[in-house]
């Protein structure tokens, strides 16, 4: 796939995040909380539940996908809550996230990034129903990630990184690791939910990143135009944050320079020029000078809520931030 179609398929399935469509289902299996029809569990001995990029690099990334599936309903058949992770549709518009991530960020590090029975975005409406559906999604992630260790990581130090969904699917990770696996964690990306701070005092896995080289700690953000865009799940009960441009936990501003879509073409189209501030008293990423459109998050987003756009506004930084925390990570370990 070349590289512009792949910014330009990531630009459709970030902006619009769900996509609504007809699926086939697969044989359904019984789930304690689930009223509905249920796909097959993914078989992660089976290459087609991967996104895999090896680059005979010292490090991996491990990226969980954020949320590409609304409900569904085939003829005679109870409404689908969750992906189908062996149907085409489905995986064309996981594929175009993976891939989309996979050129954004990764660099020169490998990339692993599994199929997973996702909740559809309906179940963010409201707590109850989303805390009886995400366990399912838990489940898959927490299979695909011991896969991965037994048998892809080979030994090698990791990125865990997730957005919205897969973020939530991160913390799940985090407070699941054991010690020997988090020696060899070189930080987590928690990009686009919360990371409340019972959660922080819960899991000592959870360390708060201070600055761009520490490791062994957990990245977060939620971008808004100022506090009152903020909505449910994503920054309004967080208690770790910190600045993608400029690596700091107070309210110093950064600048940074992106054309607001990734659909526009860097050159060609006008570039804005975001400053962009930390707020310590809410743990919101506060965004000036933003002048794109169709930026809005499906069902409850509202306007300066950027989300959408958490992903694209700081991909460079991200991407450079990624290979300095492995850089450290490894010059630690010579010590």
């Amino acid at each position: 796939m070349k590289r512009n179609n792949v910014v330009k398929r990531l630009l459709g399935l970030l902006v619009m995040v769900c996509v609504a469509m007809p699926l086939c289902a697969r044989n359904a299996q019984s789930w304690h909380v689930i009223d509905g029809a249920l796909p097959a569990a993914p078989d992660y001995n089976d290459m087609t539940q991967w996104y895999v990029q090896d680059r005979d690099a010292e490090a991996d990334i491990f990226y969980v996908i954020s949320t590409e599936t609304d409900d569904y309903q085939l003829p005679g058949s109870p409404v689908f809550h969750f992906a189908d992770t062996y149907n085409d549709q489905v995986r064309e518009a996981y594929y175009g996230e993976m891939a989309g991530v996979d050129y954004l960020l990764s660099g020169n590090l490998n990339y692993y990034s599994p199929y997973y029975r996702q909740c559809t975005m309906q179940a963010f409406m409201t707590d109850s129903v989303l805390s009886m559906r995400l366990p399912l999604a838990e489940e898959d992630v927490s299979r695909a990630f011991r896969h991965y260790l037994k048998h892809m990581n080979g030994g090698r130090p990791f990125i865990l990184a997730g957005f919205s969904q897969g973020a939530m699917l991160v913390l799940h990770l985090l407070q699941e690791m054991d010690s020997v696996t988090y020696d060899r964690m070189i930080a987590a990306y928690v990009i686009g939910a919360n990371v409340p701070q019972r959660l922080v005092d819960a899991c000592d896995k959870i360390v708060p990143a201070q600055g761009a080289d520490d490791t062994g700690v957990t990245i977060c953000y939620n971008s808004v135009r100022d506090p009152s865009c903020v909505v449910h799940l994503l920054g309004d009960d967080n208690a770790v944050a910190i600045n993608p441009v400029n690596w700091r936990t107070d309210a110093t501003p950064a600048t940074l320079v992106t054309v607001p879509s990734p659909g526009q073409q860097e050159g060609v189209h006008p570039a804005d020029t975001l400053t962009v501030r930390l707020d310590p008293a809410t743990h919101l990423l506060l965004v000036d000078g933003f002048t794109g459109t169709n930026y809005v998050l499906p069902l409850f987003g509202k306007e300066g809520n950027y989300h959408t756009r958490e992903l694209w506004f700081y991909r460079e930084p991200l991407r450079e931030n990624m290979a300095l925390r492995a850089a450290s990570y490894f010059k630690n370990k010579v010590k």
